[in-house]
Formats: structure tokens, C-alpha cells, sequence
């Protein structure tokens, strides 16, 4: 499928044209009455974009799930900000993310990591450099770690990704993390295995051609795959369902939304 941005073609494919699906998600989150975060570079960028977001906008599923993706992922990260606040943070399949703008606290240095393709498109929207910059690197590539020159607490962050890898991609990811940097800390969402045998039910993903492969409820049920790190907390993103929708708030204990639901898996390097 082509986009037009700023009177230039890209051709974005599969997992690469998942990221226009959330920072649409994001920007349609934010221009809502009620909005739980606010997303101006979400709101910016999409402004922007040529792109035909019908699907996106039909698609409740995909949008509701990555805003409250996004309520969590930003409480856990502004927590780990606040107690580590010289921290290195490396957005892994950063795509059009624009998180490092809510939450800068004008110490951190983070780095957005993706495909070259991905970057490319980034940077038409994004100019960054110093503390935030970007490198254009597969995250399967073993070559990304040299490029993170700043050193010292690492909070790796893997989003919207690993549902789209094979298990053995998931280990070799990790592999890269564990075998190059010291006092690493994951935050890593993954898919219910229940969803990746209903992955259709998210059509605008579909559209994309994008297919999901790789879950996991638990940091045990991959603990084979992530040698050498140990579990913090198994994390899911019910409290961003309920703050969009209180009327969940009943059902947050039930089992079975437990096991449905997005997880975020937090865990660090032993």
C-alpha cells in the first residue's frame, strides 16, 4: 500500500504500516472529550499523513486497546523515570511513538530504534537529536547495540512488537539486550496466545497484512526464551481499560479478562 507524506512516496508494509494504525489511535484518543493523556506530536504528525484511516476508525478494537496500552506503558515509565531519572531508555520498534514528548524530564536520553524504512518516515515528522535520536536498525540486527553510546540504567522498552516475531525471534531480541548492556530493565507487551488464533478480529492490523505469531501471559511462559533475566512483574493493561471505560471496573478480577487482556511483562537482566 503507498502513503503520501509531505509530497513523498514510501511503501510501508505489514508490521511497518502498524505504526500509522497507533499513532492515529493515539491522536483520535486525544482529541476526545475525555482523553486520559494528551498527544500533540500523535495529533501533529497525523495531520500530516496522506493515509486513508477508514479502517482505523472503524476499528474500536485496535484503537480502545492501544490507548490503554498507552495509559499504562506511560504510568510505568514515568515511575521508572522518577526513581531513575539519569536513565537510558531505548524505544525498540519505536515507530511513530512519540511518548518521549509526554514524559522528558530533561534528563533522560532515549533513543528510537526501527527498521531504516521506518526511520525514514520518522524522520520527515520528527527531527530528533541529542538527548532523543533515532537508529535505524533492525531490532534482530546485532549490530543496533553500538550505536547506544550512553550507558548506565537501561530500561529497554518493546511495544506493540513481539506479537508479530516468532518465539525464536522473541529469544533472539532478548539474547541482544542480555549479552550487551548491564542493568537492563524490559518492559515488553505481549499478546494473549488466545489472540494470536483470533488475530482477525482487529481489521485494520489484517489490513496491514500484518499477521500475529508469538504470546505469552507470563514471564514463565517464556522463561525458556529469556535466559539470564528474571521477572519484576507479570503487568497487564486492565486498569487502562478501566480508566477509559469504569464500567469495567467489576470485571477486573475475573479470570478469563485476565488471561485476554494485553500484557506488559517486566523484567531485568540477572
Amino acid at each position: 500500500m503507498d502513503m503520501v507524506m509531505e509530497k513523498n512516496e514510501k511503501k510501508l508494509e505489514g508490521i511497518a504500516q502498524t505504526m500509522l494504525l497507533t499513532v492515529y489511535a493515539r491522536a483520535k484518543h486525544s482529541m476526545a472529550k475525555n482523553h486520559k493523556f494528551y498527544d500533540a506530536k500523535a495529533i501533529e504528525i497525523t495531520s500530516k499523513l496522506d493515509y486513508d484511516f477508514t479502517k482505523a476508525s472503524k476499528d474500536i478494537m485496535m484503537s480502545s486497546g492501544t490507548a490503554a496500552r498507552t495509559i499504562v506503558f506511560d504510568e510505568l515509565i514515568k515511575d521508572y523515570i522518577e526513581k531513575n531519572p539519569d536513565a537510558v531508555i531505548v524505544n525498540i520498534a519505536c515507530g511513530l511513538d512519540t511518548r518521549y514528548y509526554r514524559l522528558d524530564n530533561g534528563k533522560i536520553t532515549w533513543y528510537n530504534l526501527d527498521l531504516p524504512e521506518t526511520i525514514a518516515v520518522r524522520r520527515q515528522f520528527l527531527k530528533e537529536e541529542g538527548r532523543v535520536s533515532q537508529v535505524a536498525c533492525s531490532a534482530l540486527d546485532d549490530n543496533w547495540p553500538k550505536y547506544i553510546t550512553k550507558r548506565g540504567k537501561m530500561l529497554f522498552i518493546i511495544e506493540g512488537l513481539t506479537m508479530y516475531f516468532e518465539r525464536e525471534e522473541v529469544a533472539q531480541l532478548l539474547k541482544i539486550i542480555r549479552d550487551n548492556f548491564d542493568n537492563a530493565y524490559v518492559m515488553m507487551e505481549t499478546t494473549s496466545p488466545m489472540w494470536v488464533k483470533q488475530e482477525k478480529l482487529e481489521k485494520s492490523v489484517q489490513a496491514t497484512g500484518a499477521r500475529f505469531k508469538f504470546g505469552a501471559n507470563t514471564f514463565l511462559e517464556m522463561q525458556d526464551i529469556a535466559e539470564g533475566f528474571h521477572s519484576i512483574k507479570d503487568d497487564n493493561i486492565i486498569r487502562g481499560m478501566i480508566a477509559l471505560k469504569p464500567i469495567l471496573k467489576p470485571f477486573k478480577n475475573i479470570p478469563i479478562i485476565k488471561k485476554v487482556t494485553e500484557k506488559i511483562l517486566i523484567f531485568e537482566k540477572n
